[in-house]
């Protein structure tokens, strides 16, 4: 028999009930944590590259992490709202093939939960000043992080298990549309894990093809036709999101991203940064103060 292991936690960020009006008004914001909501009251949007979802009251949303969107709000919204990492044994996220904004009608007992995850997580909403100038967002991160740490294990398994319920709803086959693939070879399912844990590391189709026996050309079309990307989009997608991972949650340099993601300068990582987000790693790590923490 085989075993299956949970390989995936979550690492709580925020939780809050906040009234938001039209100064809740954020363009392009690419966040590297989840972002769920519960509205009760009033109504604004989110939207993103293909979809525009109304947030209204009775329904849960979630915003995977590095996923793009909008958040709007023309004149009132009652948001009960949690913000968390992702944490997995090889790098991987639930919502990897599929990051796109989902919305499902919430219970009672959904309801519930986020009560409780507030009434056992207290003080952990975003207050702060709106002032980007004021706070250093990447000290209040590791402020977070260590309350985690300080909670005892009832509070930390239960919060776990919340946020895995509120989770679980938007993985519902019925809402969760995974891509129609065939069933991934092991060896192109193998070097997929190997990348997301040697982001750091000199990769090439060569020397991925040279792992699983294969020839580069035959590796690299095998790659493309069970994955949708090349080898090296792929590699470069992985590392530009552990890339704003990084700048989320340390205040280490540029210089130093570049080594623990893998690129060889500055340049080149700036330029594969722009190509992929948009944005230049400085216009992003101004985003996150106009946003993270302005809820």
């Amino acid at each position: 028999m085989i075993k299956r292991n949970l390989q995936h936690t979550f690492s709580l960020l925020n939780v809050d009930y906040v009234k938001l009006d039209s100064k809740w008004n954020y363009r392009n914001v690419i966040s590297p944590y989840y972002r769920l909501y519960y509205i009760d009251e009033g109504e604004g949007e989110i939207s993103g590259a293909d979809s525009l979802l109304k947030l209204e009251p009775g329904y849960l949303y979630i915003i995977p992490s590095f996923t793009l969107c909008n958040l709007t709000c023309s004149r009132y919204l009652g948001q009960y709202f949690v913000q968390f990492f992702e944490d997995s044994i090889d790098g991987s996220s639930f919502f990897a093939n599929n990051r796109t904004l989902l919305k499902t009608e919430a219970t009672e007992m959904d309801v519930n939960l986020f009560n409780r995850l507030l009434q056992i997580n207290p003080g952990r909403g975003i207050n702060r000043s709106d002032n980007p100038k004021v706070y250093e967002k990447d000290i209040y991160y590791k402020e977070y992080q260590e309350l985690n740490n300080q909670q005892n294990t009832s509070v930390y398994l239960e919060t776990q298990g919340i946020l895995m319920l509120l989770t679980s709803k938007f993985l519902n086959p019925q809402l969760f549309k995974h891509p129609e693939r065939k069933l991934i070879p092991l060896k192109i399912a193998e070097t997929l894990n190997y990348i997301l844990v040697n982001l750091h590391l000199d990769l090439s189709v060569q020397q991925l093809a040279s792992r699983v026996n294969q020839n580069a050309d035959y590796f690299s079309r095998q790659f493309k036709q069970h994955t949708g990307t090349r080898p090296l989009n792929y590699i470069n997608e992985k590392r530009i999101e552990r890339a704003q991972y990084l700048m989320a949650t340390s205040r280490i340099s540029y210089s130093e991203i570049c080594i623990q993601t893998g690129f060889d300068n500055l340049s080149y990582f700036s330029k594969t940064f722009k190509k992929l987000t948009g944005m230049s790693p400085s216009e992003y790590k101004k985003q996150m103060y106009l946003v993270g923490f302005n809820h």
